[in-house]
C-alpha cells in the first residue's frame, strides 16, 4: 500500500507511514468512529487497552499509537489475535520479580518471594488474565479469618496487583481489606533505657546495641558499617547489609537516598569500637538474626519486657522528641525522608514525661477550679 500522504510504498496495514509518520486510518465521523476503551499506563510507561469483545489486548509505546491500533483492531484492519497467553499467574510473579532482581533490594527480593510462597496459593496455577476480583477476595477474607495483620495482607494484595497491572491489565481488582486497628507500638520508656544498655554492658552485642540506641541506626546499617567509614570521630553511613532470599548477606545502599549521612560518634562507642582489635573490614561482624537472639535474650535475663531490635531506634526518636530536638536535625541525623517519620511514626511521648505534662495541666485547672469554689 502507499502512503496517503507522502505516496511512498509502506507494509500493508500500517498504522504509521515509515517515511513521514502520518497516520493511515481514515478519519471517519462522529457517528461511525470506531470506539474503544481508554488506554491506560503501564509501570513501564507503555500504553494498553484491552478489546473485550475481541479478547485481546494492545499494548503500544504511546498512547496515540496504542488509540490507532485497537481501532485498527477493531475495525478490522488488523487480525485480532485471541488473547491465550497461558502464562499462570505463579509464571507471572516469576517473571515480574526476575525482571525487578536488579532494581529492587535483596530484602524486598526475599519479601516479594515469600509472598509468593505463602499468598493467594489457590490461584498460581491458574491462568492470569482469568483471575476475578471474587477470587481474590475469598483469599483475602481467609487471610483476615486466619489472623493475618492488616498490613501483612495489603502487602500481598500490593504485590498481586502490580504483577496484574503488567500481565492481566485487564483484570480489576475491586477488592476490600480488613479495618484497620489501632496498633500500640512498644515503647521503651526512659528507666528502661538505662536498664537495657546496662543488661548488654559487656557482652559481644553492647556495640550494636549502643549503635542502634545511641546513634539511631538501623540493623542493616550497623551490619554495613565499616572501619574504613569513620574519619575525625564521625562515621559516614552510606551502605545497607541485608540478608537475601538464599540466606545470604548482600550488600546494598541505604534504605533511602536520605540514609547517607554522618553521625558524630561519642567517645563511649569510639572505644567499644577500638576493642574489636580489627582496623578494616565491618565492624560488627555478627549476622543479624544472631544480634537479634542475644539481645533477646539479655534483656528476658534482665527481666525487660520484650522488644523488637528496631525498637531501639524508635527509643532514639523518643529521645530526641524529650529533649526538644528540632525536627530538622533529627530527621537528617536518623536518615529519615521527611519530619513526618521523627513526628508521627518513631518520636513517641514517653510515659513519665506525659505524666508531667499531665500535672502541670491538671494543676492549672485545679487552681481555676478552687478560685470559682471560694468565690
Amino acid at each position: 500500500m502507499n502512503c496517503k500522504a507522502c505516496g511512498r510504498e509502506i507494509p500493508e496495514n500500517s498504522i504509521f507511514c515509515n517515511w513521514c509518520g502520518v497516520k493511515q486510518l481514515r478519519e471517519r465521523r462522529s457517528r461511525d468512529e470506531v470506539k474503544v476503551p481508554t488506554p491506560k499506563q503501564l509501570p513501564s510507561g507503555s500504553w494498553t487497552v484491552y478489546l473485550r469483545a475481541e479478547g485481546q489486548s494492545v499494548t503500544e509505546p504511546t498512547r496515540e499509537l496504542c488509540l490507532a491500533r485497537a481501532r485498527a483492531v477493531r475495525a478490522g484492519f488488523v487480525e485480532a489475535r485471541k488473547a491465550a497467553s497461558g502464562m499462570t499467574l505463579g509464571a507471572a510473579y516469576d517473571a515480574y520479580m526476575e525482571a525487578r532482581q536488579g532494581v529492587i533490594s535483596p530484602s524486598t527480593y526475599s519479601g516479594y518471594l515469600k509472598l509468593k510462597r505463602s499468598t493467594f496459593q489457590p490461584l498460581m496455577q491458574q491462568d492470569v488474565q482469568r483471575i476475578t476480583a471474587e477470587q481474590v477476595q475469598r483469599e483475602i477474607s481467609q487471610m483476615a479469618l486466619e489472623g493475618k495483620s492488616r498490613k501483612y495482607i495489603a502487602n500481598a494484595v500490593g504485590l498481586l496487583s502490580s504483577v496484574l497491572r503488567v500481565y492481566a491489565p485487564e483484570v480489576k481488582l475491586d477488592v476490600r481489606l480488613p479495618q484497620r486497628k489501632k496498633v500500640e507500638p512498644r515503647k521503651i520508656e526512659d528507666d528502661e533505657i538505662g536498664a537495657i544498655m546496662a543488661a548488654v554492658r559487656g557482652t559481644e552485642i553492647e556495640l550494636p546495641v549502643l549503635m542502634g540506641l545511641w546513634l539511631g541506626m538501623r540493623m542493616s546499617e550497623i551490619r554495613g558499617a565499616r572501619f574504613e567509614d569513620i574519619q575525625k570521630g564521625r562515621l559516614h553511613i552510606c551502605r545497607a547489609v541485608v540478608t537475601d532470599a538464599d540466606g545470604k548477606s548482600a550488600v546494598k545502599p541505604p534504605k533511602t537516598f536520605f540514609g547517607d549521612r554522618w553521625v558524630d560518634l561519642p567517645p563511649e562507642i569510639l572505644s567499644l569500637i577500638a576493642a574489636q582489635g580489627r582496623s578494616e573490614g565491618y565492624i560488627v561482624e555478627l549476622s543479624g538474626t544472631a544480634i537479634y537472639k542475644r539481645f533477646t535474650r539479655a534483656l528476658e535475663h534482665a527481666g525487660i519486657a520484650h522488644c523488637r531490635f528496631h525498637d531501639l531506634r524508635h527509643a532514639n526518636a523518643a529521645v530526641m522528641v524529650r529533649l526538644g530536638i528540632d525536627s530538622r536535625y533529627a530527621q537528617e541525623r536518623n536518615g529519615w525522608a521527611s519530619d513526618r517519620m521523627y513526628k508521627q511514626v518513631y518520636g513517641y511521648t514517653m510515659g513519665d514525661k506525659m505524666s508531667d505534662v499531665s500535672a502541670s495541666i491538671d494543676a492549672y485547672f485545679t487552681d481555676k477550679f478552687a478560685d470559682k469554689t471560694e468565690k
